[in-house]
């Protein structure tokens, strides 16, 4: 038997700070020398960050990336390291040449692969590129890259064989992880980018714990953490043998998971990595507690919110208060993402705002110990209705109206954001995302959408999981008891509640879900037990709002499939199977 020590080190890169991301990795790689690591991992595309998008089709970026990767060759010293990057090919046997792959190279002369590459002792040892390129959900790597052909790379490490995969690469039952166990491999090391969503993590082990057992080689895979617009990587890095899960890291946060292999000698060549005859011992990781659902997504969109004012350098958050339960539990992550001091509340009370809507913003606002303020927009309302009377022959009326008040809120909003530079968080769910309970240019009328993902009954489930976070800690629950009791209502007219307009959120939430996510007709959701009417009027709407979802703001994903890039419905669509009464 040999025993390698093995690091997964999922760290948070940014996408284009080619010389920031090569500093993380030079920490690690001296850290390594220094705690006798054998092997060190990096994720997919650790030094363009993931995903790059259109910066590889600058060819300055992709000559600036593999003077990055030279930079880590140089600095690499007895321990192995696989780094994620991108490498120019110019010999076409290497990578497929297809039609689109030669129209995605643009003014490259070279066609482009998504690598891992090997570095040890100074040098660049061997490049594995990616050969199953994903375009489905979040993916469109064949817009980008080719996929690569070479022969899968063994290498020898402390007298055992270790394969590399790319992180699609190992998807596939039977395809190059199978390849790499039959040149010889008694160890994969997976390098990945995963975007999470829920229950993803509980795919990944069960896939990973199945190309174990089909190949008999044990698995190693790191992941990467951070936010990257609307993509957030949860980290999770894990280590299988054919025993089971031996260690797993924690998700959310940077990491560097270390683990001991006891992994059959196979010499399969080249002696890369000598065994040492002694090194400090190394603790056993074990396996990180697993988060529950609800934790795993407050994580997540913790970690969305911050990485995106993080990375993209904005300071403070403004959130229009209105003493329901969607800005109350933006607020909540935004405080969790940026701290108390960072974020702004403002109440914008209307002429149909109940006193308590406004005591609520403030109580909510004093438990999380935030700034608010108070514009109440009944001048500007006025001062509209007199000007658009002559036009209308009268004051606006019904819908005119409502939308009037938000667009009023949006526009004071919008001067706040620019006299104090505060980026403004919107409040709009999933749920009314979808059949366009919003609008344009109003409450869609911000930065950053942080509940775009979100389902009304999830922000409910969420809001009573933060506040039993805070009870447990004996803190003061962050959402006031009246926000959760009371009945959801825009408050745009006299008395008005969510319910007049849709159907209850449980039902309404599952039909969205087996429209949106499950590409599921109407028919077909009709046959699962829901009415008729109001499958087709629910259908009827989410294809009729896509144009105003086009408008909005980006927000971070936490399902399956989110609107964005996730789903490209044509504005311009007459595809409507109708649900009928059998």
């Amino acid at each position: 038997m040999s025993t390698v020590r093995l690091a997964a080190a999922q760290i948070n890169t940014v996408v284009g700070d080619l010389d920031g991301n090569v500093e993380r990795v030079l920490a690690l790689l001296k850290q390594a020398e220094e705690e006798d690591y054998d092997v060190l991992l990096f994720p997919e595309l650790t030094l363009t960050g993931y995903p790059p998008e259109d910066l590889l089709l600058k060819p300055t970026f992709i000559q600036d990336a593999e003077r990055a990767l030279q930079r880590i060759a140089a600095a690499s010293g007895r321990c192995l390291a696989v780094v994620g990057s991108v490498e120019a090919v110019a010999d076409p046997t290497l990578v497929g040449v297809t039609r689109d792959s030669r129209a995605s190279a643009g003014a490259r002369e070279s066609l482009l692969a998504n690598v891992a590459v090997v570095v040890q002792g100074g040098e660049i040892r061997g490049v594995v590129r990616k050969q199953l390129l994903p375009t489905y959900g979040v993916f469109d790597e064949q817009r980008w890259f080719s996929p690569g052909h070479s022969e899968p790379l063994v290498v020898e490490v402390c007298g055992t064989g270790l394969g590399i995969a790319v992180c699609e690469d190992l998807w596939a039952s039977g395809g190059p992880a199978q390849a790499l166990a039959n040149a010889g491999a008694s160890v994969i090391c997976s390098i990945n980018a995963s975007p999470f969503a829920r229950g993803r993590r509980d795919e990944r082990e069960a896939m990973v714990a199945e190309r174990v057992r089909e190949t008999g080689c044990s698995i190693v895979y790191v992941n990467l953490v951070g936010g990257q617009d609307e993509l957030i990587f949860d980290g999770g890095s894990f280590a299988v043998t054919p025993a089971g899960i031996v260690a797993r890291s924690s998700q959310f946060v940077e990491d560097v998971l270390v683990v001991d292999l006891d992994l059959p000698s196979r010499p399969v060549g080249p002696l890369l990595v000598p065994a040492l005859p002694e090194r400090k011992a190394s603790p056993n990781p074990g396996l990180a507690d697993l988060r529950s659902p609800m934790a795993e997504v407050w994580d997540a969109l913790v970690l969305g919110v911050r990485d995106y004012f993080e990375k993209n350098g904005f300071k403070s958050a403004a959130i229009a208060l209105s003493g329901g339960i969607d800005s109350s539990i933006v607020a909540a992550i935004a405080v969790d993402a940026l701290g108390a001091s960072r974020v702004h509340g403002i109440a914008l009370p209307s002429r149909y705002s109940s006193e308590g809507s406004t005591v609520d913003a403030y109580d909510l606002a004093n438990r999380l110990a935030i700034s608010c303020s108070t514009i109440p927009i009944e001048p500007a309302h006025t001062a509209f209705a007199q000007m658009l009377r002559p036009a209308l022959q009268g004051e606006p009326e019904g819908l005119t109206d409502e939308n009037l008040q938000s667009r009023i809120r949006g526009l004071t909003m919008m001067a706040w954001s620019n006299a104090t530079g505060d980026l403004v968080l919107t409040t709009g769910n999933k749920s009314e995302t979808a059949v366009g309970y919003s609008t344009l240019y109003g409450d869609t009328a911000g930065a950053f959408a942080v509940i775009k993902d979100v389902v009304k009954t999830l922000v409910y489930e969420l809001c009573q999981y933060r506040n039993a976070i805070a009870a447990s800690s004996a803190e003061i629950p962050p959402i006031p008891e009246a926000v959760l009791s009371k009945p959801p209502s825009a408050e745009l007219r006299p008395d008005q509640r969510d319910d007049q307009s849709l159907p209850p959120y449980e039902i309404l939430d599952r039909i969205i879900e087996a429209y949106v996510e499950d590409d599921l007709t109407a028919p077909e959701i009709a046959a699962l037990g829901f009415d008729e009417a109001t499958v087709n009027r629910m259908v009827e709407l989410i294809d009729r709002s896509e144009y105003k979802r086009r408008q909005s703001p980006l927000g971070p994903r936490v399902t399956s499939k989110a609107f964005g890039r996730d789903r490209r419905i044509p504005i311009t669509n007459r595809y409507r199977p109708v649900a009928k009464e059998l």
